[in-house]
């Protein structure tokens, strides 16, 4: 082919005949446009289904190993939350208490099984069945609980107060309720109140069973606490000057503690009170006072209910079941003397704070401090309380030709905010 000329005006465009070179280029470009809408046409045209499917496929197979990761660190939270269970049940000395034991008594079963209340939820406590109250610790002495619980139903119940007591000494306190018949003695000779206050019971009104002495006289004989010893005799001896005439300076008559009080005292908290004596004078002052006492090594119980006062068969390791800021006075002797870690008596003290009032008064009575770090770990503890020192008296005794200290003070209770 040869060039063509096209004239214009006064000059000449000519058009070259094409080269194989650019051919080729526009083959490239068209075969480029054609691919490209090829392309475009199947992005438009493609159905997802497989990638979606192989997507999903992929992303339960992540969701799958994310959840087994959770459920191994839930598992692994668990076995460390149990483990942690079981060091804190070995360290408190704590089991709940096992029912499925062969060696478990039927009514004891029986007591410990959650009773609906017949009409569903009480709107004022919000409670919807009773549960039965048994200490923690009777899982330590099942088979001691166990022998306490095995009687006949409406029988009479075995003559195992001992039982009882020595379960309440290892801890296993409140004791459950039984279904049988108290042993009872014929109450002949009790003397009206005023008078049964300082005359003598008869050996005959009190149950000796389990006890060393089958009488007064032989009790009489014992020294059975340092502020019990002939304490039984309320005819000769010192028990019926006590809290009246003093024998020492940490000796403390009633008229002069009760001069300290604002407000009167009414009602009163002996602890650890022996046969009774302080409860006795308070009420010639008509003054109520509970007493709480265990029996042990004598009838404690049952001689302080035979001078017309009020005994509460309760260890010093039970919360006092009473309510807080009550009392007008709480009188203690070595009664609080309980032993064991610092702790311990703090725990008591702090209770005991709880129920008095105040302005009420906190008597200590001869005190017992087994050593100079004893008394300043109770000065410290009293400071705690931010008690007024109304009286505040340390002094020795001679016992056994050995000197001891003792601590006698009337503290008062403040106001707080």
């Amino acid at each position: 082919m040869g060039s063509v000329s096209l004239k214009i005006g006064d000059g000449t465009a000519r058009f070259k005949r094409a080269t194989l070179c650019s051919s080729a280029l526009n083959i490239l470009m068209l075969i480029s446009v054609v691919t490209t809408n090829l392309f475009a046409l199947y992005a438009f045209t493609y159905s997802p289904k497989d990638r979606e499917i192989h997507t999903l496929d992929r992303t339960h197979k992540n969701i799958s190993l994310i959840s087994e990761q959770v459920s191994l660190i839930l598992r692994e939270i668990d076995v460390s939350q149990k483990k942690l269970a079981q060091m804190e049940k070995e360290i408190l000395g704590y089991e709940s208490i096992d029912l499925s034991r062969s060696n478990v008594a039927n009514e004891l079963k029986l007591f410990l099984q959650r009773h609906p209340l017949p009409l569903g939820k009480d709107s004022k406590s919000g409670i919807t069945e009773m549960v039965a109250s048994v200490g923690h610790s009777c899982e330590k002495s099942m088979d001691l609980l166990s022998q306490y619980m095995n009687y006949k139903v409406s029988g009479p119940c075995p003559d195992d107060w001992s039982l009882a007591q020595k379960l309440i000494l290892r801890g296993c306190e409140p004791l459950p309720r039984r279904r049988c018949l108290a042993k009872s003695v014929p109450k002949v000779g009790l003397q009206p109140f005023p008078i049964s206050l300082w005359k003598p019971v008869s050996d005959k009104i009190v149950m000796w069973s389990g006890l060393g002495c089958k009488n007064f006289q032989c009790l009489n004989s014992k020294k059975l606490g340092r502020d019990c010893v002939g304490c039984f005799d309320l005819i000769n001896g010192f028990e019926n000057q006590r809290f009246v005439k003093a024998r020492g300076k940490n000796d403390f008559p009633i008229d002069d503690v009760l001069a300290l009080s604002s407000g009167g005292i009414r009602i009163g908290f002996d602890i650890g009170g022996g046969s009774g004596t302080f409860a006795a004078r308070m009420a010639e002052k008509n003054v109520t006072v509970i007493t709480s006492t265990l029996n042990i090594d004598a009838p404690f119980s049952e001689f302080i209910a035979a001078r017309g006062l009020f005994p509460l068969f309760l260890s010093l390791d039970h919360r006092f079941p009473f309510y807080d800021n009550v009392f007008d006075l709480v009188h203690a002797s070595n009664g609080l003397d309980i032993g064991g870690k610092p702790e311990k008596l703090e725990f008591l003290m702090f209770d005991i704070d709880r129920i008095l009032r105040a302005g009420g008064l906190l008597w200590l009575d001869n005190f017992y401090c087994a050593n100079d770090e004893k008394k300043k770990a109770l000065t410290r503890l009293i400071e705690r309380f931010g008690f007024k020192k109304l009286k505040w008296v340390i002094g020795e005794k001679s016992e056994s030709g050995k000197s001891e200290v003792y601590l006698s003070a009337v503290l008062q209770k403040p106001v707080r905010v």
